[in-house]
């Protein structure tokens, strides 16, 4: 890119800091209507259930009452293309300029997409545009901490008080890409959990996460999956191992009185690919190797708070590159649910970014369902690409 168009990212990135947070995105629209003679630049989020696209207004208008935002479906969209593929769109304008649209993705997390109109568009401004969707993808994951506005922006529906607790349980970003994985997790309904919880950090060595689920479907599973999740990440933060953070969570509940959770606890070192898991009463996970997709039978636990003397087991399996683990919890499996072939869409999804599949398998327990699940269902999908020093084979390896 030419010194210029870097200086012009360098200064919005400047201006944006110097702004308040609510005003972010007219910073970098007013940077490109500046540096390209940019007109109808739009920023749209991907709403809360993943099914439209919401516009969130410039500061100051009067569309930025809350309850007045635009919005439009997802499927077969422009949008979605952008999104699916992470490449910017180009095409004609009704006027004679070009329309360009470009992913708004941190880490592999799609957060919007940036939809403006330019007088011409030569490789320099192509690449300006996408390189301002990719900052404004880091301003808005900074600036949403100090604000609701990104937050009321994704909302198309009602929010249950079950799913608000929830929500503020599962990590901010749905899906993190590195070197060595690709992770991502979704879950359905997302406007009316209740129990449901998935979670990962990544420690300089190591990969951490877990899927939980909480007894019941209402505010009460809701806040019993709020204890589980704050006492494995407290045991995480306190730098104890995997048979520690199952202790910290069962001890928490179990000292709380009422309730059970199942769970499956997961460390992946990043230079060998060996996984460390605990099965705590949880669902099986499948995994894909090349073109087959089977259950991986480990030892079940009991499940965490269960009122009866309990030892957790730490099991071991290793993974070779091009391995994607799929985890889910019930709901992705029982009642009208258990009619989908989770293998076969597995299978049928081998090629598509974990993105894409988190969407394919909990959209088709979603229409399993006819859009009114019993349970919440959710799914996390982890793509082992390879470490850095090569990967031991330790399948059925012993138990500690």
């Amino acid at each position: 890119m030419p010194d210029g168009e870097r200086f012009g990212l360098d200064e919005v990135l400047q201006a944006a800091e110097d702004a308040a947070p609510v005003e972010s995105v007219d910073v970098v629209a007013r940077n490109l209507e500046k540096r390209f003679s940019a007109n109808e630049v739009s920023f749209w989020l991907v709403d809360m259930i993943g099914q439209e696209a919401v516009r969130l207004p410039r500061a100051g208008t009067a569309a930025q009452t809350r309850g007045k935002t635009e919005r439009r479906g997802l499927a077969g969209s422009v949008y979605d293309r952008v999104l699916r593929s992470q490449s910017l769109y180009q095409e004609p304008d009704e006027e004679g300029g070009c329309r360009l649209v470009a992913p708004v993705t941190n880490r592999g997390d799609c957060i919007g997409v940036l939809d403006l109109v330019v007088p011409e568009a030569d490789d320099a401004v192509r690449d300006a545009v996408a390189q301002a969707a990719h900052a404004l993808a880091y301003i808005v994951v900074t600036d949403r901490r100090f604000t609701d506005l990104y937050h009321w922006g994704r909302r198309t529906t009602t929010v249950s008080l079950a799913a608000e607790i929830q929500h503020q349980l599962l990590p901010s970003a749905s899906c993190c890409e590195a070197a060595q994985f690709t992770l991502v997790g979704g879950l359905v309904p997302a406007d009316d959990i209740g129990g449901d919880t998935y979670d990962y950090a990544l420690d300089q060595d190591a990969l951490y996460l877990s899927i939980t689920d909480a007894m019941g479907h209402d505010t009460a599973s809701a806040l019993l999956a709020t204890l589980t999740v704050n006492a494995l990440r407290g045991a995480r933060r306190a730098g104890h191992s995997l048979l520690d953070q199952a202790n910290a969570a069962h001890q928490a509940i179990t000292s709380h009185g009422r309730g059970m959770t199942t769970g499956q606890l997961l460390r992946v070192e990043l230079e060998t690919g060996t996984c460390e898991l605990v099965n705590a009463g949880h669902p099986w996970p499948l995994r894909l190797r090349g073109h087959t997709v089977e259950e991986l039978t480990l030892t079940v636990n009991m499940p965490f708070g269960v009122p009866a003397p309990v030892t957790y087991r730490v099991q071991r399996l290793g993974l070779e590159p091009g391995d994607r683990l799929i985890f889910i919890t019930d709901g992705m499996r029982e009642r009208a649910a258990a009619t989908v072939d989770l293998p076969a869409l597995i299978h049928a999804t081998r090629d598509d970014h974990p993105r894409e599949v988190v969407r394919t398998l909990t959209w088709a327990v979603h229409e399993a369902c006819a859009g009114s699940l019993p349970d919440d269902a959710t799914t996390m999908v982890l793509d082992w690409h390879g470490s850095r020093t090569g990967q031991r084979d330790t399948n059925g390896g012993s138990n500690t």
